[in-house]
């Protein structure tokens, strides 16, 4: 039994976000970090292999840089790590991405027991669209936003977060699961797993390596093959500062309040 976890390095949205031309993330102005909620989801598959003693495959599509995001998930336990990278895939939207991914794990290979975990959603696009699309390309169930994750033997039962409430669901494997932040709280690198993790096998997975996957097709990947349009990205203005009301009591306060409003026309 193997879990493949998806996961992806993104810009640092704390910061100042930067966009090219042609309307695409310009990376390199800026600091990156692994995903958050697929933090979730590779804490979720290492405490599955905590208890079964399964191996742990982490993937991500990106630029040669995002090898150093899979070293820090082998130095957190992952067993091996696949970095999917070539000019051809740049520029690739969700559909192109999940082309290109779903490719990548066929070229792993998804036995009868395994599971691929991804995390919900990227914040560098808010889709939550690429899990879900890699599980269509590869023929598996699917079970969304997971709140708690239970593998016995064959099935997966999820417990399933939706707006109101929650869903438990079971499957059978193999299946892919998205994970969100309220799953569990990630583990920190071990000064050990640090040594370990340059001993452990990174792949890297080229134009080349899965240009003979059926997915893999010039005119649904890369920035070409990306059906989905850009109108017009940008970095939102700053707030200003925002004003303190500092009077000796709340009655003052909203004395205060009330005469800033009415002096602006708002009252």
């Amino acid at each position: 039994m193997k879990i493949i976890v998806s996961i992806k390095q993104v810009p640092d949205t704390s910061g100042k976000v930067a966009v090219n031309p042609d309307g695409t993330l310009n990376r390199a102005s800026m600091q990156t970090i692994t995903n958050p909620d697929d933090m979730n989801a590779l804490e979720a598959a290492l405490k599955i292999k905590d208890a079964t003693n399964c191996k742990v495959i982490v993937v991500t599509m990106g630029p040669p840089p995002a090898a150093g995001m899979l070293r820090e998930a082998l130095a957190m336990g992952a067993d091996e790590a696949v970095l999917v990278s070539a000019r051809e895939f740049g520029g690739s939207d969700t559909y192109a991405t999940s082309q290109i991914l779903a490719a990548a794990i066929n070229k792993i290979g998804v036995e009868k027991d395994d599971i691929v975990l991804c995390g919900r959603q990227a914040i560098d696009g808010d889709t939550a669209q690429v899990g879900p699309q890699i599980a269509e390309k590869l023929h598996l169930p699917q079970i969304t936003y997971a709140a708690d994750i239970t593998k016995e033997g064959d099935t997966v039962t999820v417990k399933r977060m939706l707006e109101d409430g929650y869903m438990t669901i079971k499957t059978q494997t193999p299946c892919l699961v998205t994970c969100i932040k309220e799953l569990n709280e990630p583990r920190y690198m071990s000064v050990g797993g640090v040594f370990e993790a340059y001993a452990k096998p990174l792949d890297t997975y080229n134009y080349e390596t899965l240009k003979d996957d059926p997915l893999i097709d010039a005119t649904t990947i890369g920035l070409k093959g990306s059906p989905t349009n850009i109108f017009k990205s940008f970095t939102p203005p700053q707030k200003g500062a925002g004003m303190m009301l500092s009077e000796v009591d709340d009655k003052a306060n909203c004395e205060k309040l009330a005469s800033i409003l009415a002096a602006k026309h708002i009252i």
